[in-house]
Parts: structure tokens; C-alpha cells; sequence
């Protein structure tokens, strides 16, 4: 295993036992409780999935006095072996980042049956190991809501942004790797603009990159040429080059996985955003609690564990109709009213044209 790690807090306490006379035992040491976590090759710093889910075991840890211990992949042959060293280091818990890593995780999992292991945007199928928890989330549903969001401000609502805004009536989409949920966030964009915006032309753009800034930054030049005002960045780390874009563009972004606002301020309108802080907190805890369960979590719209941000200092400018319409359509979600495609095969099943 790599020797560069992040430590957090250390809890290990022995606590000696007076037995009757001057008799001293100590008792045994109490178990450690560590998590450890691989981060995909976007690493730490991407303001997006792998962050959040470091941030849910540093805030497990920091509650349960637990020791967090994280190892950065450079490249995709880092995923065993980081793995691998994570559990033979004695961390209870080993978490994947990345739907790329499912392969690297499950097999580890395999050969390491007293470890748990969870993998974010990875689910379980059957026959996988026992010790194994996929974390997946319905990004389909957090961008729809900015599909609606973005497809109504760049018609009805540009002059309430002047200057960014514009009306050419183009949005566009700058994703990573079309893993499953990277489609599921294009498509859901997708749909959400065309629901209230039929004629609306959405650019969309697969880089194949979840790290590499520059291919992003390009793509989303390329839409802003177009006439795109909005740009959603669904790229992991990449998707910083396409908020770059935009900045220097002197249009609108709509950040991913976490409220990315701090990234760009004056570009980023809202997220769609997906709690993976929670999750991984949330399988920390399991661990520590003894109540790990294998299989697929499931995080949605119904426990509000995706949704959009808020909109920070363009808050004014969001005319209250866009708000109302947003908090509308997530009621409509939570009862069941509103179908929201997953992949690009039933998006055109639907007649919705990319």
C-alpha cells in the first residue's frame, strides 16, 4: 500500500483492571476501529464524489473516535493493491470511490471475508460477497430537477441574469466516463429541460476522463460557442475544467455531487447534488454499530438524499416561479407522478431527442 495517508483520529485506549489484593491484569486492548478508503484516479481535490465520500469517514470517525485513513490511485492498476493494503492493514471498513473501481472491490472483497468493503456508485448483484455494500444514489432524479431548472432560466428568466444569460435557448452537459451513473445524470438533465422546455437544444459532451481538466474545459468551450449559457459539469475532477469554461466564458454552471458554489461563485448557479457524505458516514456507522449489511443501498428523492443546492448569491435572481416549480416537482417525484428516464436507450424510447 501506498505510504502516503491522511490520519485522522486515533482512539485506542487500555484501560488496566484491578483484580483483589495487589494483584494487577491488565485488560485486553480494546479493538481499534479504523476506515479506510481508495479514491478514484480523480483523487481528493475534485470537490465531487471523492471528497464527499472522505468527508463521511472523516465525520464518522471524528463521532465515533475512529481512525480514517485514505490512498489516492493514480491509475487504474492502483485499485487492487490499494485495496488489498487498506485491508491488510486491519481497517474494518475499506470503501471504493467510483464505479470504475467495482471489479477491483468486489474481487478484493472476495479474498478479504473479515473486512467489510462498500463501494460508492457501485451496486451488488447477486453472487457478490457477503461483506460487500454497493452505494448507489438516483442522480436521474437530482438532475432532472436542474434539467427544470436550467430549462426554464435560460428562456423565460435570462434577463434576470444579464450578462450570463442569453437567448439562443442552449444548454449543455459536459460528462466523464459513461458509467451508469454518469448516464443517469444526462439523461435526467435532459429530460427535466425538455419537460418544460420542448424546444430547447442540449449539448452534451462524453470527455472519457474523470480527471483530465483541460478535455473538459474544451468541451464546454466548444457548447458556450454554440450559444450554451448553462453548462452542468457531470465530470468527477474533470468537471472543474468545465466550470472553469464557463467562468471565463461569462456563463452559468451547474455543479455535481456536492454544492460546488465555493468552486466559482459568480458561475456556479445551484448542484445537483447527492449526499455521499451521508452514505459512507452512514456504512461507518454500521460497522461500528455491528450492523453492516451486504447488498445495495439505495439513496433517493424520497429520504431527500439528492436533490438540488440552493442558489447562494444569484438567490434574487431565481424569480420565485423557478423556485416554486422546483419544490413542486419534487413533491410530484416523491408521489410517483413524474417518470424520469435512466438511460439514453429509454430517453429515445420516450421521444425525447438528445
Amino acid at each position: 500500500m501506498k505510504k502516503s495517508v491522511l490520519l485522522f483520529t486515533i482512539a485506542a485506549v487500555l484501560l488496566p483492571v484491578l483484580a483483589g489484593g495487589c494483584n494487577k491484569t491488565a485488560a485486553a486492548p480494546e479493538r481499534k476501529i479504523s476506515f479506510g478508503m481508495a479514491t478514484d484516479v480523480g483523487g481528493l481535490g475534485d470537490k465531487s464524489f471523492n471528497d464527499g465520500a472522505w468527508q463521511g469517514l472523516v465525520e464518522a470517525g471524528e463521532q465515533y473516535g475512529a481512525e480514517a485513513i485514505v490512498v489516492e490511485s493514480k491509475q487504474q492498476t492502483d485499485y487492487v493493491p490499494n485495496l488489498t493494503g487498506l485491508a491488510e492493514d486491519g481497517n474494518q471498513l475499506v470503501v471504493a470511490v467510483g464505479f470504475l473501481m467495482e471489479e477491483a472491490v468486489k474481487e478484493t472483497a472476495r479474498h478479504n471475508p473479515d473486512t467489510f468493503f462498500a463501494g460508492v456508485d457501485i451496486g451488488s448483484n447477486p453472487g457478490d460477497p457477503p461483506n460487500f455494500q454497493g452505494i448507489v444514489y438516483n442522480e436521474h432524479e437530482a438532475s432532472y430537477l436542474a434539467g427544470v431548472f436550467a430549462g426554464l432560466m435560460t428562456r423565460q428568466y435570462a434577463s434576470r441574469v444579464p450578462g450570463k444569460l442569453n437567448n439562443a435557448n442552449v444548454i449543455g452537459v459536459v460528462l466523464g466516463m459513461l458509467v451508469p451513473a454518469v448516464e443517469r445524470y444526462e439523461v435526467g438533465y435532459i429530460a427535466g429541460a425538455k419537460s418544460v422546455n420542448p424546444d430547447i437544444t442540449v449539448l452534451s459532451v462524453v470527455t472519457d476522463t474523470f480527471s483530465d481538466l483541460n478535455k473538459a474545459k474544451e468541451s464546454a468551450a466548444a457548447m458556450i460557442s454554440q450559444g450554451a449559457d448553462i453548462i452542468f459539469a457531470a465530470a468527477g475532477a474533470a468537471g472543474l475544467g468545465a466550470i472553469n469554461a464557463a467562468d471565463e466564458g461569462g456563463v452559468l454552471a451547474i455543479g455535481c455531487d456536492l454544492d460546488q458554489n465555493d468552486v466559482a461563485p459568480g458561475t456556479i448557479i445551484t448542484s445537483a447534488l447527492k449526499n455521499v457524505p451521508r452514505s459512507t458516514f452512514l456504512v461507518a456507522e454500521s460497522v461500528v454499530n455491528n450492523t453492516f449489511q451486504g447488498g445495495t443501498a439505495v439513496y433517493s428523492i424520497q429520504e431527500d438524499a439528492v436533490g438540488l443546492a440552493g442558489f447562494h448569491q444569484f438567490d434574487s435572481q431565481v424569480p420565485q416561479e423557478v423556485k416554486d416549480k422546483i419544490a413542486q416537482t419534487i413533491l410530484d417525484m416523491k408521489a410517483g407522478n413524474i417518470h424520469i428516464p435512466t438511460t439514453r436507450a429509454e430517453l429515445e424510447s420516450l421521444g425525447i431527442r438528445r
